[in-house]
């Protein structure tokens, strides 16, 4: 089949491509501004690419499927065309992988408002390090796996992040109601992407959704901590492992330390023989994404005996690009980068650099650029979070001209109570002169630094430049 990817640059659009072609399908694809670094891998994979959006151009390709990304909107003029004509079917990338790669699999789904790529990648980590050769298909780019899309063996389960963001622009679904959950992993839930929904109960709604369609022979794996994850109630229809660190879990972490030397933490499964877990990964959130993926790891291979999935691996892990990855690392400075863009995730990150690097002086650059952080919906849960860091530069709310003046996140008003609480904090009219005032802060410092990055997005390039211009 030839199948022509629109938005094919995206991560979990150029990563499904690859998929497809990897299952012997002519791929092609077009984007606007085709970009790396996917344009890049695409094109070693012997995947055409096409510059911007052209229905004449379309028509004469004749491609038996379009897969039309979540980015497209009504507008688009390969969008229209297809509507006008309906020459050529066309389908959502979750429906898509529902029919070409998932159909058949045991599929292991990951779902929560938080850590969804790291916790999928060691999942896949975990049944490759025990002898298996699953597929998955990672929203990211882990350094373990070493790619972020494998189709791997039929008999062995696929791993798939499982996004609660909608499907297309013609299907307001959540992907992950697409992906046939053999077990699903609801690793939290919170009030996200308030562009898509209402209110915390909607996004509860969606979840409970998901757990509708596992089997009765499959799993749920559940954060047993999380209020918002237990007043979904009882899933009567299936079997639950609930994993966290109070007692009422079947499986629990215990033991939780960090420090400068690393993390170690405790798994035990219903009593038995608890297996310690030595590793590199920041923070008890990465505990938890590790308890979750050896949790789901184990039910796939051993459903009788999960203790017997071996963990050592974890030692090893490396993490995924862009997930409290450290680009600077000298006694007089640090350069961490974070995908993070959710109060809560800020606030734990912040924690675990806290333990992780005592006596340094934290500042963290935040950049509201999410469809949620760049409005007020979350503001007073970001001006908490970032209170835990010593400094904080709040970068341009992207996209802010989009925004009422009402609706739009206030970087003054975040500073003004950032400052009462004694924190300084300092804004700037674009990201190129945050830039050069974090410089000038930080190359006049006495104590050491550490600088983390927070953004879903590029920063308008000023991390790079940031890291060049401390080593200039």
């Amino acid at each position: 089949m030839k199948i022509y990817f629109m938005g094919i640059c995206g991560t979990a659009m150029g990563n499904a491509a690859l998929l497809a072609r990897a299952a012997g399908h002519e791929v092609l694809g077009a984007d606007a501004g085709v970009y790396p670094p996917m344009s890049t891998v695409l094109a070693s994979a012997g995947i055409t690419l096409h510059e911007g959006y052209d229905p004449a151009r379309l028509a004469r390709l004749a491609p038996d499927l379009v897969v039309i990304g979540n980015a497209m909107s009504r507008g688009n003029p390969e969008v229209e065309w297809l509507l006008d004509t309906r020459a050529i079917a066309f389908t959502s990338l979750p429906a898509l992988l529902a029919d070409f790669v998932l159909k058949g699999r045991k599929n292991i789904v990951i779902a929560g408002t938080h850590g969804k790529t790291t916790t999928t990648a060691l999942t896949a980590f975990l049944l490759r390090e025990n002898g298996r050769d699953p597929g998955f298909l990672i929203g990211g780019v882990p350094q373990d796996p070493p790619v972020g899309n494998h189709l791997g063996t039929a008999a062995d389960p696929f791993v798939i992040e499982g996004d609660e963001y909608d499907s297309a622009f013609f299907d307001k679904r959540s992907k992950f109601i697409h992906y046939a959950p053999h077990i699903a992993v609801m690793n939290n839930l919170e009030f996200d992407h308030a562009d898509i929904f209402r209110d915390l109960a909607d996004v509860q709604r969606t979840f409970l959704h998901l757990a509708r369609i596992v089997p009765r022979n499959g799993w749920i794996v559940l954060n047993g901590d999380d209020d918002n994850l237990r007043t979904l109630g009882m899933f009567s229809w299936t079997r639950t492992v609930k994993v966290g660190t109070g007692e009422g879990n079947d499986v629990r972490i215990t033991h939780f330390a960090e420090s400068p030397a690393g993390v170690e933490f405790t798994l035990t499964w219903r009593g038995e023989d608890p297996q310690v877990v030595r590793w590199s990964q920041p923070g008890i959130f990465n505990a938890r994404n590790a308890a979750m993926a050896a949790v789901s790891a184990a039910l796939a291979l051993f459903p009788d005996d999960p203790t017997q999935l071996k963990l050592d691996a974890l030692a090893r892990f490396r993490g995924v690009k862009r997930r409290q990855e450290l680009l600077v690392d000298t006694p007089a400075l640090k350069v961490i980068e974070d995908f993070g863009h959710h109060p809560t995730a800020l606030a734990e990150t912040l924690q675990s650099l806290r333990a992780r690097h005592p006596g340094l002086t934290v500042n963290a650059v935040f950049e509201p650029r999410s469809n949620t952080a760049r409005t007020k919906v979350l503001q007073a849960s970001f001006t908490r979070a970032l209170g835990l860091a010593d400094e904080v530069y709040i970068g341009a709310v992207n996209r802010a001209d989009k925004l009422k003046e009402g609706d739009r996140f206030d970087v003054e008003a975040v500073i003004q109570h950032l400052d009462v609480q004694g924190v300084h904090a300092y804004t700037a009219d674009t990201n190129a002169a945050l830039l050069d005032k974090l410089l000038a802060n930080t190359s006049t410092a006495r104590e050491p630094q550490l600088v983390v990055f927070f953004t879903n997005g590029s920063f308008d390039g000023i991390i790079g430049r940031f890291v060049s211009g401390t080593k200039g």
